[in-house]
């Protein structure tokens, strides 16, 4: 309801909170059956976004006006610091409490998240999860997350396989990471329905 929706946005420090995702754009055979009862990371998606997108409407019809703050010339020339210029519920940084992801301290991420067996840290697929959804995923669904991602890995196109494999060792991770991903949007079904004028909303 609007109290719990303004509560929320409080808590994320004046409206530095929740824009959509897109994540109705994630393709349809991501992620396509679990094993079991478990419902797969599409099939929740499939239920979350809907409800998200009112509640986006809502905070747009109602509040759009409101304002999120002062800029002045020392943040713009400190790296627009301190500027609210976009909305995000996937993580927060705080200066004195440092980063939560979905509301989650990192040591609670780390209790509560899957790991893997005889491991102490979370596995990475269980954070994806949360960082889309918002919710703790069980170790099945991350068990199932893990190997849809792996045959999927298998499917990797050349150029991208060609490119990562040219990456010099100095290259830091998050550098390689970004470049094979951008890499990747030759396979993009989104990009591919974009040019088809899909709904973006």
């Amino acid at each position: 309801d609007e109290t719990t929706m303004l509560r929320r946005l409080a808590r994320s420090r004046a409206f530095k909170c929740a824009r959509a995702r897109r994540v109705a754009a994630v393709p349809s055979r991501l992620l396509s059956t679990a094993a079991g009862s478990e419902k797969t990371l599409q099939q929740r998606l499939t239920e979350l976004v809907p409800k998200f997108r009112d509640d986006l409407k809502q905070l747009k019809a109602k509040h759009s006006e409101k304002s999120l703050g002062e800029v002045n010339v020392g943040m713009a020339l400190g790296g627009m610091r301190d500027i609210k210029g976009l909305v995000t519920e996937t993580s927060l940084l705080d200066a004195n409490e440092g980063i939560r992801f979905r509301g989650y301290t990192i040591p609670e991420c780390q209790k509560l998240l899957p790991k893997f067996k005889g491991g102490e840290q979370p596995q990475p697929e269980g954070l994806f999860w949360l960082l889309l959804t918002g919710e703790v995923p069980t170790a099945g669904q991350v068990k199932q997350l893990t190997a849809e991602l792996h045959e999927r890995a298998k499917k990797m196109p050349a150029h991208v396989l060609k490119q990562v494999n040219s990456y010099p060792q100095s290259m830091h991770p998050m550098t390689q990471l970004a470049s094979a991903s951008m890499a990747l949007q030759t396979e993009s079904v989104f990009a591919r329905e974009y040019e088809k004028d899909v709904n973006k909303s």
